[in-house]
């Protein structure tokens, strides 16, 4: 490997925070969104975000593929490694000036998402993470949550709805039982939250590649779990889910 995990990482962290505070110049300002072919919205600080995110990448790693949101897949002759950007996780919450959202930024090597990091503008919370090298919340190590018992455990989602639009209703229901308390607003602030203890659970039953591209090394490098519902620690199910470890088994069979 031409360059070791420590200098992608620093690489991602210095990146990201870049990006991010494009997009505070752009926060609480009223902007007003383009509406995409999926129905979703992205405004120019999505656009500004990724287009300097892309240009490092280039500049830096030439020979790197980028997969992202706003301008698609630039695979190239080194596509075993890719980077998966998401400029604006959380568009619509940028939108209603809610702090919430994030700048994502994921590094995948033959296959593997080996490091990752996400930035909170508005709240100017960044965590890190690369493999071997544990995860990183504002420059402390952070681990997830000991709670052991699902019936004291907080899960967090998204949108409500997308349960009804995946066919996810009936598991969402017994989630919902099982647990003490769910929390909306979620998107990548969820992930966050259960990567440093905060929360337990982070359910997205819709999600894209970018959406999740630092998650894996993230989650486990709290000593967590990133992947789909079925317990493959992947970022392409179309479907997310992060937890701990302990919670992982009773977490799956619930909605199995």
């Amino acid at each position: 490997m031409p360059n070791s995990l420590s200098t992608y990482l620093e690489f991602v962290i210095d990146t990201i925070y870049a990006a991010g505070r494009i997009t505070l110049g752009y926060f609480q300002t009223g902007i007003k969104p383009d509406i995409k072919r999926d129905n979703s919205p992205v405004t120019i600080a999505d656009r500004l975000s990724e287009e300097l995110i892309r240009s490092r990448i280039e500049k830096h790693f030439p020979g790197h593929s980028i997969v992202g949101e706003e301008f698609g897949v630039s695979e190239t002759s080194e596509s075993e490694i890719r980077w998966f950007v998401d400029p604006i996780d959380g568009t619509k919450s940028f939108i209603r000036g809610v702090p919430l959202y994030a700048v994502l930024l994921g590094l995948e090597i033959d296959g593997k998402v080996v490091a990752g990091a996400a930035y909170f503008p508005a709240l100017d919370e960044m965590i890190a993470a690369a493999t071997g090298l544990g995860c990183w919340w504002n420059g402390r190590r952070t681990y997830v949550s000991k709670v052991d018992q699902l019936h004291q455990a907080t899960v967090c989602f998204t949108d409500i709805a997308n349960f009804q639009r995946a066919k996810r209703q009936e598991a969402w229901a017994r989630i919902q039982s099982a647990t003490h308390f769910q929390a909306g607003w979620g998107d990548a602030y969820g992930y966050l939250l259960v990567a440093t203890g905060r929360a337990e659970i982070m359910l997205d039953p819709i999600m894209s590649v970018w959406d999740c591209g630092p998650f894996p090394p993230i989650l486990q490098e709290a000593g967590g779990y990133f992947g789909d519902w079925k317990g493959n620690a992947t970022i392409y199910g179309n479907e997310g889910c992060a937890t701990s470890k302990i919670l992982l088994p009773e977490v799956l069979r619930i909605l199995a």
